[in-house]
C-alpha cells in the first residue's frame, strides 16, 4: 500500500483503520419487512442495531452470534453489505418500471438492492462471467424473494446487444485492495502486473457497458480497489474515447475526490466528479465509483 502515501491525507489514520475489526453492516430487504420490525426482532435476540444516519433502512450490528446464523436471514430480511458497497446503487438511482443490466452481478448484493429500489418492478438482468459465482447469486435472488431479475451468464465484455438498458452497474472484478480490513493479505498491495492485466479487462468492461446502455443511459463503475489504474484509468478511457461524460457525485459520508493524476499517469481535472472511499473516513471499506451518461 506504500505506493498510496502520496495521494492519502491521512496516512497514519489509513493505516491503522486497516487493523481495526470492520463493523458488521445490513440493509433490510423492503420488499418483505419493515426496518423497525427487522430491528425489533432482531433485538429481541439479543443484537443491537444502530441505524446508519444516512439510510435508515440499513443498520450497524454487534451481538454475540453471527448475524447470518439467524432465522431473519434465513427468511430473506436482510442482506450482509459492508456500508461502502451501498453507494453504488444508490448513485445508479435505479426506478421502478426501468430494464438495468448489473454487468457483474455475482453474489448477488447490488442486484437484489438495485430490485429492491425499483419495488421489484421492471426488469434486471444479473449477469455474471463465473457459473460458480452465480449459484451464489441465484441463492441470494431466490433468498431475497426477488421476481424482477432474470440471470445470464456471460463474460461481461462479450454481453451481447446495443442499447437495450436504462441503466447499466459495471462493479467491476478488481485487486480488492479496499477490503484489506477483512483480508489481512491484502494490506501489502497488489502486484502492478495483477492491477494492470485487471485494468485491460475494466476497460472492455466499461466500453461494453457504454454500448448496452441506451443513449442518454446511466452507467455506474465502481470497484473496491485503491488502484488508480482500475479505477480514474479505466474512466479516464471511456472518456478521451467520447464514451462518456462524467457527473458529479456527491455521497452523504466523508470522502474524496477522485484523482487528477498519479505519479506519471495524467488524468485530467473532470475525474475530481468522481468518488473515492478510505478506511479511515468513516470507519469503512475502501473503494471507488463514477456516474458516466452515454451521450445522446
Amino acid at each position: 500500500m506504500e505506493r498510496y502515501r502520496e495521494i492519502m491525507d491521512d496516512w497514519e489514520a489509513f493505516q491503522e483503520a486497516l487493523e481495526r475489526p470492520l463493523p458488521t453492516v445490513i440493509r433490510t430487504n423492503t420488499l418483505r419487512i419493515e426496518p423497525a420490525e427487522l430491528r425489533h426482532r432482531l433485538t429481541r435476540k439479543g443484537f443491537d442495531l444502530q441505524p446508519l444516519p444516512w439510510d435508515p433502512t440499513c443498520f450497524q450490528v454487534r451481538g454475540e452470534i453471527p448475524i447470518g446464523n439467524t432465522l431473519e436471514h434465513w427468511l430473506g430480511y436482510f442482506y450482509v453489505q459492508e456500508a461502502t458497497q451501498l453507494f453504488p446503487v444508490k448513485a445508479l438511482d435505479p426506478q421502478p418500471g426501468e430494464r438495468l443490466l448489473d454487468l457483474c452481478a455475482a453474489p448477488g448484493g447490488k442486484t437484489t438492492q438495485i430490485a429492491q429500489h425499483m419495488k421489484d418492478e421492471g426488469l434486471v438482468v444479473a449477469n455474471d462471467a463465473s457459473a460458480k459465482r452465480i449459484q451464489a447469486l441465484l441463492a441470494n435472488v431466490y433468498r431475497l424473494g426477488v421476481r424482477c431479475v432474470v440471470v445470464t451468464e456471460c463474460p461481461g465484455e462479450q454481453f451481447p446487444g446495443r442499447a437495450l438498458f436504462d441503466r447499466v452497474l459495471v462493479d467491476a472484478p478488481c485487486s480488492a485492495e479496499g477490503v484489506a480490513r477483512r483480508y489481512p493479505h491484502l494490506r501489502q498491495g497488489a502486484a502492478l502486473g495483477t492491477i494492470q492485466r485487471l485494468a485491460a479487462l475494466q476497460k472492455r468492461l466499461l466500453t461494453r457497458a457504454l454500448e448496452l446502455v441506451r443513449p442518454g443511459g446511466i452507467v455506474v463503475y465502481s470497484t473496491c480497489t485503491l488502484a488508480p489504474e482500475e479505477n480514474e484509468g479505466v474512466v479516464s478511457h471511456a472518456l478521451e474515447r467520447g464514451l462518456a461524460e462524467l457527473l458529479p457525485y456527491e455521497p452523504p459520508v466523508p470522502h474524496t475526490r477522485g484523482l487528477e493524476r498519479f505519479g506519471s499517469l495524467a488524468f485530467g481535472p473532470e475525474l475530481k466528479k468522481a468518488v473515492r472511499f478510505y478506511p479511515h473516513h468513516f470507519d469503512s471499506e475502501g473503494g471507488f465509483l463514477a456516474v458516466l451518461r452515454r451521450p445522446g
